[in-house]
């Protein structure tokens, strides 16, 4: 079986509901002893906590963010689970080779309601490209369903077509594109 639930862990996690993170672990085949990173891990750490366990002790789960405040709750919220696998990194992901993570030692990234936030989305999608290893996934999750009173502005939403324009021409293959609920479209990249 590829995953395996603790019902605790996923009952009591406190992560955005609108995007459920055990699709997204499905979606890029999430196991045991793998080394994952959350890129823009933000307040709820909604794939940061959950994935934890699923990765267990042989596994690292890097949480990335530019707000220190969010990583010093990561570390403490962490310590008080007893999650050490849990691994709180600062970085501004559109600085290219800035994030102190090892280049090539990702196998799974996760950048879940962060491309919309910025201006320079190409600069994050290269940094990630240095991280991950080849034969790795990315799995990009963002806002779709544009009108909303709630969520970013209209003008703010990704072009899901340029992300896979830029993959192909970086050496990723897509393996899935899917709806991740009423509002949210996701894909997953395969480096080759």
């Amino acid at each position: 079986m590829l995953l395996c639930f603790d019902v605790d862990v996923r009952m009591n996690h406190t992560g955005n509901q609108m995007v459920d993170p055990y699709l997204l672990f499905q979606k890029a085949q999430l196991q045991a002893g793998m080394h994952i990173a959350d890129f823009g891990c933000g307040r709820t750490n909604h794939i940061v906590f959950p994935a934890s366990p699923i990765i267990g002790d042989r596994g690292v789960v890097y949480a990335v963010d530019v707000m220190k405040n969010i990583l010093e709750n990561v570390k403490k919220n962490a310590s008080i689970s007893a999650l050490h696998n849990i691994h709180p990194i600062w970085a501004d992901l559109e600085k290219i080779g800035k994030t102190a993570i090892p280049d090539s030692s990702i196998d799974v990234g996760f950048l879940v309601n962060v491309l919309d936030q910025s201006n320079n989305r190409h600069a994050i999608l290269e940094e990630i490209h240095r991280l991950l290893k080849d034969k790795a996934r990315l799995v990009v999750v963002d806002w779709y369903k544009k009108g909303l009173k709630f969520g970013p502005d209209d003008a703010r939403f990704v072009d899901f077509e340029d992300i896979k324009r830029w993959s192909g021409l970086h050496g990723y293959a897509l393996q899935e594109e899917f709806d991740v609920g009423p509002y949210h479209k996701g894909v997953v990249l395969y480096k080759i």
